[in-house]
């Protein structure tokens, strides 16, 4: 059993199962034992790569079309450009580099980078060096709110598929929550909820889904 296990399996005998969504953000967000909070993932020594990292025309042509935006704003003299899990800062690099061709565009942008890990925070600083100084927040609610009433801007790549989610199950009185919790070996496993869930969280198409289907909230 690695730290992380040994961790979920304390907060499980210690408050009782818990959702896919709480499993999720602990497994990649822990400060100590999740999976961003302490390597870099990316590249030939880590476990997968993203297209900024393959070819930097798909940060430029991101860029220019940011730039497209601007100018069909008209040119607003204040911009917030926001980059939801940016990574090793890359994509942002490549972007800022092409929007270099287009006059003023530079000037009017503050930059807002939404990164937990402390170790890839680093990596984006180093790369962005020289061409912005941005700012980090760890919840998208807090870069939305420096907008100030000032045009967003808002990216994001390969983000939303790491994002904590809930499950449900349909069964014969309704929607039940997945949860996970220990068997009786005490290894992580999988159960429903004993009640079922309100039909609110449920998406209106998907309440009379088949039983045994399965969604994500």
């Amino acid at each position: 059993m690695n730290a992380l296990e040994t961790y979920l399996t304390k907060l499980i005998k210690a408050q009782g199962p818990i959702s896919i969504a709480t499993y999720m953000g602990e497994a990649l967000g822990n400060t100590q034992h999740g999976y961003y909070m302490k390597k870099d993932p990316f590249g030939q020594k880590g476990d997968f790569t993203t297209a900024p990292e393959i070819s930097q025309m798909f940060g430029e042509m991101i860029g220019l079309w940011l730039g497209v935006c601007w100018l069909n704003m008209g040119s607003p003299d204040k911009i917030h450009l926001i980059e939801l899990g940016p990574g090793r800062g890359t994509l942002m690099q490549d972007i800022l580099r092409a929007m270099k061709v287009i006059p003023g565009l530079l000037d009017s942008i503050e930059v807002h980078l939404v990164e937990m890990s402390p170790v890839l925070r680093v990596m984006q600083a180093e790369r962005l060096k020289g061409l912005i100084t941005p700012k980090w927040h760890n919840r998208v609610s807090d870069a939305l709110d420096q907008s100030n009433g000032s045009p967003l801007l808002v990216i994001a790549n390969e983000f939303f598929d790491a994002l904590p989610i809930r499950q449900f199950q349909k069964i014969g009185d309704g929607w039940h929550e997945r949860l996970v919790c220990l068997d009786e070996a005490e290894k992580l496993s999988l159960q429903l909820a004993p009640v079922a869930a309100p039909e609110s969280i449920i998406p209106p198409a998907l309440l009379r889904a088949d039983e045994g289907s399965i969604t994500e909230v």
